[in-house]
């Protein structure tokens, strides 16, 4: 991905993401369809490596707090990679290392995130009549994910500045 390319700028003034318009053009000319191949074979990578450890970490969860009514290991990955992505957009930017973004962000903290499994957790406790739970689930999730972003960020830029 190119650095600062693309409408959607993030926090820190890169796109977050490799799915711009940038990535999208290099699919229509033949010449850089080996570079969109490339950046794929990155997001697949970090992908297989981020459910890789959002599984290990929710095994690790379970082992240490037990079965718990709330899905305690997909709010903490969700958490703590918010977290980690606060740290990276930081990161990547200040040192010129937005070429990992798509590695990086949409692969590892694309797998190891789980907001397609917060969503299932969310309506099966609704289904299961714990709305309650459910409305906690969703705000626990939606403002830690949110937190750790914004620390992550924090503290990215008062180590880098």
């Amino acid at each position: 991905m190119r650095g600062g390319s693309g409408t959607g700028q993030g926090a820190a003034g890169i796109s977050p993401t490799s799915d711009g318009p940038a990535q999208l053009d290099m699919a229509r000319h033949p010449r850089d369809r080996p570079a969109m191949f490339g950046t794929m074979l990155q997001v697949a990578l970090g992908g297989a490596i981020g459910s890789a450890l959002r599984f290990l970490v929710g095994v690790g969860v379970l082992r240490l707090t037990g079965q718990s009514a709330l899905p305690l290991g997909v709010l903490s990955v969700n958490i703590f990679g918010s977290f980690l992505m606060g740290l990276f957009v930081v990161a990547a930017a200040h040192r010129g290392l937005t070429h990992l973004n798509p590695f990086v962000m949409t692969g590892i903290l694309g797998g190891f995130t789980t907001f397609s499994a917060f969503s299932l957790e969310t309506v099966t406790l609704m289904e299961r009549g714990q709305i309650g739970l459910a409305g906690l689930y969703v705000g626990l999730s939606v403002a830690g994910s949110v937190g750790g972003l914004i620390l992550g960020l924090w503290i990215a830029r008062g180590a880098l500045l």
